[in-house]
């Protein structure tokens, strides 16, 4: 597998501190996160409680630092900015963040980090930085933090909403780390860090989908797993998506609100749905409800409409090929098992009361509830048949038509079927190893 490897600088929005520069390393498993510190590079050096930087007063701009809080504002007085080009930044050992411990005569003291900075009124002295000879110092990048990619996380949109960020996205990992809001000069060079990262993600997803599925007999394999976004039914909250986990495996779609680790975690999914028995829909831009552009909805047998989002046109492609091609590997495998050699409709309650081609098939309709009605043509008269049956699951019954359709149309499309072979490659069942265990079906096709 190709992963991609990147490197840059760009800004950093860590919750409500100022914007800091950091280094962003993209390898294959991890996403580095780097920030600048100052380092003995030589020597042992000897810490004490304090350290403290010469630095001396500009005529015109003082130190070129701003500081907010206080004790009115019950939070500690911290260094809020350094100003490009002054002396507090050419030293190289100021940082925003470094807190203000007290004030004594003309000298203030400052923490910074496991550190603690004296500047003085004219001058910034420090006191308690080791002197010992043979030391140096220097200014290098440390790591942040570390974002594992396996079963990670991009967002570009604000937490829950459909606003989203402009040049700027965040990674969050699988137990919940956040890279912070990562803030790219341009639109493009955003989009290549998504689509990077995306595709890391994606090639370690595959090799441990490939991993799982030796535990899984051929018929129940996993096709796919991934993070979409869920929009809420109950627009009234504040929230309007919320992260959900989805996964194709066997004939069953699960949802869940973190990846399955053990095989114990895919019984406890939120909700679990039959492929063949569900709609699926990829929105165009007038079915969208909102802002989000990558959104598909699905219909549930109960006529329920779940709609998703997702963060990049890769990934709803992904998504639905993944959809058509569970679907078809299910129909399949029913009629494999039925043993029939048939080409449409059966209505079979107990004998076969009629049969007809999808070529036949002309027309139909239903009532919303419980009722359809299918409209045939009569292979030697030409004339329309109309056929209406009844049942207590409508939806189920119109998606598993639906399904047995999209599988007959796709039997005919050389490039589907060509993809299969691609499909063993990735563990995914082919049409030659689908089981062939018993499964009852009212609806039955074959090719």
């Amino acid at each position: 597998v190709d992963f991609q490897i990147k490197t840059g600088i760009y800004l950093l929005q860590d919750g409500n501190e100022e914007p800091f520069n950091i280094r962003l390393h993209l390898a294959k498993d991890i996403l580095t996160i780097q920030e600048q510190d100052v380092i003995c590079v030589s020597g042992e050096p000897f810490y004490s409680s304090e350290r403290t930087v010469t630095i001396r007063r500009q005529t015109i701009g003082g130190f070129g630092l701003s500081i907010k809080g206080g004790a009115e504002h019950k939070i500690p007085v911290v260094i809020s900015k350094i100003s490009k080009e002054q002396k507090a930044e050419l030293s190289g050992l100021l940082f925003i963040g470094d807190g203000i411990l007290q004030v004594r005569l003309s000298t203030v003291i400052l923490r910074c980090q496991s550190l603690s900075v004296i500047i003085l009124q004219d001058t910034l002295s420090c006191s308690s930085w080791p002197t010992s000879a043979g030391l140096r110092w220097e200014k290098r990048w440390v790591d942040l933090r570390l974002i594992p990619l396996l079963h990670a996380r991009l967002s570009q949109y604000i937490p829950g909403s459909d606003i989203c960020r402009q040049n700027a996205f965040q990674v969050i990992a699988v137990d919940g780390v956040c890279s912070g809001v990562i803030q790219c000069p341009i639109g493009e060079e955003c989009m290549d860090w998504l689509q990077a990262i995306a595709s890391n993600i994606s090639a370690l997803t595959k090799h441990n989908v490939k991993k799982i599925n030796r535990n899984f007999p051929v018929n129940q394999q996993i096709i796919y797993m991934g993070w979409v976004d869920e929009r809420e039914q109950d627009l009234v909250q504040d929230r309007m998506y919320t992260p959900k986990f989805l996964a194709l495996r066997g004939s069953s779609l699960f949802k869940f609100s973190a990846p399955p680790v053990t095989t114990w975690d895919w019984t406890r999914a939120e909700q679990s749905f039959t492929v063949y028995e569900i709609m699926c829909k990829i929105l165009k831009d007038g079915d969208l409800l909102d802002k989000r552009r990558q959104c598909f909805s699905l219909q549930t047998d109960t006529g329920e409409d779940m709609v998703f989002s997702v963060e990049l046109e890769s990934e709803l492609l992904l998504w639905e090929k993944a959809f058509q091609m569970a679907t078809f590997f299910e129909v399949e495998r029913i009629q494999v098992s039925a043993g029939l050699l048939s080409c449409g409709l059966i209505c079979v309650p107990a004998a076969v009361l009629w049969r007809y081609k999808f070529s036949q098939l002309k027309g139909s309709s239903d009532d919303g509830k419980s009722k359809i009605k299918f409209l045939f043509q009569n292979q030697d008269t030409k004339l329309i048949e109309a056929k209406e049956l009844e049942f207590s699951n409508l939806f189920a019954v119109l998606h598993c038509i639906h399904a047995f359709f999209a599988a007959k149309v796709a039997c005919l499309d050389p490039v589907f079927v060509g993809s299969q072979n691609t499909a063993a490659s990735t563990a995914v069942p082919t049409l030659s190893s689908v089981s062939t265990g018993p499964q009852a079906s009212k609806l039955k096709y074959s090719s």
